[in-house]
This record gives C-alpha cells, structure tokens and sequence, in this order.
C-alpha cells in the first residue's frame, strides 16, 4: 500500500485576481491552432489554405482513440498550414487562420442528441474537450462508456493550488449553474451517482456557491481541502477527498473513481446546450511583470503578447513568461506562442522574481523527503544521475518509485540549499523512458528475427 502525505507545502498564494470577474477581450486579428493541444496523437487537419472558416468549425480531426478534434476559435480565412516549435520543446502543425472580425458562429452548429452514456462520450468527443486543469487528457477517454460500469465516484478538482491562478474561481463562481449541469448529466446517464467536489478552504465564496448550487442533490459533497499544495494534484486530491489511495502504476478507474477539472464539466455541459465545441478558455494573466492582472476569456490561438497587452501590458521587462503558475508551469521563448485549450495562466515575472537563487551543497536536511507528496526521497535521484552503468542507473530509480513522482516541484521550494530537485526528477525521468523504450526495442527486433 503506498502511503500519501496530505500535499503539506505552503507557498504564497497571490490570487490578487480572486476577485475579479472574467472578461472577454477583443478577438485578435489572427490565431495560430496547433494540432496538439492534447495526450495523445495530434489532430490531422481537415481544412487547407484559403478554406472559410467559422467559429466552432473543424478544423482537425482526431485522429486516435486517445485524440482530441481541434475547432476554429475565430470566423475568417486560413492562411497557412505550418509547423511549429511549441514550449514543450515538440513540433506539431498549426494552422493561421487570419480573423474577419466578426466572429461568426459556424452555421452548421447544433447541440447534440443526449440520450445515453455513449451520447454523453461522443459528444464530448466532438466537442474537443480536454482537461482543462492543465494535463490536457481527453475527455471522452475518461469517458468510455466500455469503462464507466466500473466507476462509483466522480471527483471534481476545484483545488487550484498554484499560485496566482484563479481561472477556476471564476466558474465556479460564474458558471456553478453549469457544473451542476454536467454532474447532472453523469448522474442521469451512468450509474456514478456519487460526487465529491474538492476545493482549498481559502475560496469561501466558491465552497459557499457550489453548496447552494448542489444543496438538493444529497448525492454531492463540496470538501473544504487545506490550503496547502498540491492539493491539485490528482492522487493527492483522490486520498484527501474520498480517503482511497490510487496503486502504484495505477489510475484514478482502478479505484472507482474518475476525476474531472471544474471548467472541463462545465464546459461538457455548455457544448450539450450550444453545441459550440471547446474554442475559448478563461485565462489568468497576473504575475508580478503584469501592469493590470486580469482574468480574460480568451480564443485558442490567440499569441500570448495580445492577451498581456490585453491585461495592460508588461509593468517592466519581463524575465521569465510562463503558461500556468510558478509551481509546474511551463516557461515560454516566444510571446508569439498561442493559448492552448489547457492553458489556465499566463504568468509573467520581473526580474527578482525569476532569477534562481544561489545553489549551495546539499545538507542533509531531510525537507524535500517530509515535504513529498508521495513519500519520495528526492535526492536519491539526484545522486543515482551520475552512476555511470545505465543498467545500475534505471534499477536504482525503479527501486526508489521515480515513476510516482508527480513533478510538483515542492521538494525544490522547500530546499533550504536551492538544489534543482525537480528537474533532476525529470531528468532522471527522461533517462528511465529512454532507456525503457530502448529495451522494448531491441525485444520487438529479437521477436521479428
């Protein structure tokens, strides 16, 4: 049995945008889609150069069973078919759509016909939904109605523990009426009737909303979690909310459980109403480079430069620009990058902010290991790096359950000395893939000979 810590690290919180009501802003004179907005195979476009487009048109297809269809966030012309470099350091095809400014709904849009389980996973299939808590997993694979019979709880993730983010917040506080929506819709069409929604007891307002909201359906428990990170974090929000403890190598569906972000099920429920697929997100534009934070409904595509400008430009020469929060998010090369469908944030840092503090020689402290999580000990990782015998190397990281590290980054924000824990997590990740996709390799060349 693994043994989960309760996700006990206190950073700053610095939801200055709380408070704020979402706002859209003026659609761009152009937006650039990837095809890979999404785990899983990339889209495969469908339109080429000069097609018309509207908004909520198909502009690519899925192309896998772990795939997601990606639609025109704007009305206007497709300008080019190109491939990109994204922040993630991986190249897809995007496609430039030039915007006529009106924003033309596609007129061939029309809720769907929900009648059963299998209606309810088709639609949000078409719809492109994704995670929107950041992961990016399809939704329609969480979904599977050849799945779902073993599923007896839904968790909902209002957590959002990273810093400055509050995208969440606001649908919560916006949009409850459509997440009751969406719970609605999984109740009456499978036989998960219990749900349990997890939010940090630092959003009162959001706790207080969604109670009101769900005060009929006795099936619906609003947990206050602690405020303390990563609540968000999926197998930290399973135990903290339902008490079961995900296997090692396992899934959320291996304990009857499927997890699901706030803005995702609401969104299901809006495309069941509208039939307008998934062509826009909430984005919170705060960190401490922003002139004026904000939170933005914003078109995916939209290049990140238009959604700072949009939220009063940079105070000062930004050092560091991110998507999402300071905590897991992703730092960006180009103000030129678009806003994903899973972009929740963009987050901006002066320079104190961003500069990495001095390293200094590890003391044995022990804090990364009682900060974990997962009850990892970090700094083996750190150490096995620089065995020179892979074979030694990827048993020792085997051995010391580097597959359950969840990359928080908590072991590096509590380390007294500033070592870079979590990107030799990664590192040491990376390695154990290679190495694994190595020997799966050479096994498939034996077999063929």
């Amino acid at each position: 049995m693994l043994l989960f810590k309760l996700g006990k690290t206190k950073v700053p919180h610095y939801k200055n945008t709380a408070e704020m009501a979402s706002e859209r802003m003026n659609p761009p004179a152009s937006v650039l889609i990837p095809t890979v907005q999404h785990i899983g195979a990339p889209a495969t476009p469908v339109v080429k150069v000069g097609d018309t487009v509207y908004v909520g048109t198909l502009i690519a297809e899925a192309s896998g069973y772990v795939s997601a269809p990606v639609h025109s966030s704007v009305s206007g012309t497709v300008k080019k078919i190109d491939t990109i470099l994204q922040s993630n350091g991986k190249k897809c095809d995007a496609i430039l759509i030039e915007s006529d400014g009106q924003m033309t709904p596609d007129p061939n849009l029309d809720p769907p016909t929900v009648e059963s389980f299998e209606d309810l996973s088709r639609a949000a299939r078409n719809s492109g939904l994704v995670g929107l808590g950041g992961a990016g997993f399809p939704t329609s694979v969480k979904l599977d109605p050849k799945k779902i019979d073993s599923i007896d709880t839904l968790v909902l993730n209002g957590a959002e523990c990273e810093p400055y983010i509050t995208s969440d917040t606001r649908t919560m506080l916006e949009n409850a009426n459509y997440i009751k929506a969406g719970v609605e819709l999984i109740q009456k069409f499978s036989k998960i009737k219990a749900v349990v929604i997890g939010v940090e007891k630092n959003k009162p307002q959001c706790i207080e909303k969604l109670r009101e909201v769900f005060a009929e359906n006795s099936a619906v428990t609003v947990v206050a979690l602690p405020d303390s990170y990563p609540q968000g974090a999926e197998k930290v929000l399973i135990y903290n909310s339902t008490g079961r403890v995900i296997p090692e190598g396992g899934l959320p569906s291996d304990v009857g459980i499927i997890v699901m972000n706030v803005t995702s099920i609401a969104y299901l429920a809006k495309y069941v109403e509208t039939g307008m697929p998934l062509v826009e997100k909430c984005v919170t534009v705060d960190g401490s480079a922003i002139a004026t934070p904000k939170n933005l409904i914003v078109p995916v595509g939209t290049a990140v430069k238009e959604v700072i400008n949009a939220a009063g430009g940079f105070k000062c020469e930004p050092k560091k620009v991110l998507f999402g929060g300071p905590m897991m998010g992703v730092a960006i090369y180009s103000l030129d990058d678009p806003i994903m469908k899973n972009c929740n944030a963009v987050v901006a840092l002066n320079e104190k902010d961003a500069t990495p503090a001095k390293q200094n020689p590890c003391i044995h402290c022990g804090r990364c290991v009682r900060t974990c999580p997962m009850g990892l000990n970090p700094t083996v990782y750190a150490r096995t790096l620089n065995v020179d015998v892979a074979e030694e190397r990827i048993e020792r990281f085997t051995a010391a359950k580097l597959s359950l590290c969840i990359e928080c980054g908590s072991c590096s924000f509590v380390c007294p000395s500033k070592r870079p824990l979590v990107e030799n997590n990664r590192l040491a990740k990376f390695q154990l893939r290679e190495y694994l996709s190595a020997q799966q390799k050479k096994n498939n060349e034996k077999k063929e000979k």
